[in-house]
């Protein structure tokens, strides 16, 4: 399986960004995706995940102003960052979970099957 994400860049605060994550290699529908971010001397951290059945999760800190999204038919997964904050300056990476290890809205670490490349995001003040 690979994960590639695309779409990170350098923004002003209140500024909006879509980061995208395109899979191949199995059967995309299959799996629930969750998008983390990690910024520089922090532990890495979900933002948002979304199911096989297209139900979004969202961490508070992004509640309102980003957005998951899948597409199946193009396997890909999006995260739409509106009103966006320096405090989301961060490496963006997208991960994919068997269908099982998503339980109650939850996407822990350690249930993710693949990870793809971050994709830098950087808001200005």
């Amino acid at each position: 399986v690979q994960l590639q994400a695309s779409g990170g860049g350098l923004v002003q605060a209140g500024g909006s960004l879509r980061v995208s994550c395109s899979f191949s290699g199995r059967t995309f529908s299959n799996f629930g995706m969750g998008w983390f971010r990690q910024a520089p001397g922090k532990e890495r951290e979900l933002v948002a995940g979304i199911n096989i059945g297209g139900h979004p999760h969202y961490v508070d800190t992004v509640k309102g102003r980003f957005t998951i999204s899948r597409d199946n038919a193009e396997n890909t997964v999006y995260l739409q960052m509106n009103n966006l904050k320096p405090e989301d300056t961060a490496v963006y990476y997208c991960a994919a979970y068997p269908a099982w290890a998503v339980v109650g809205g939850l996407y822990p670490e350690s249930g993710v099957d693949y990870w793809g490349k971050g994709t830098q995001v950087t808001v200005s003040s």
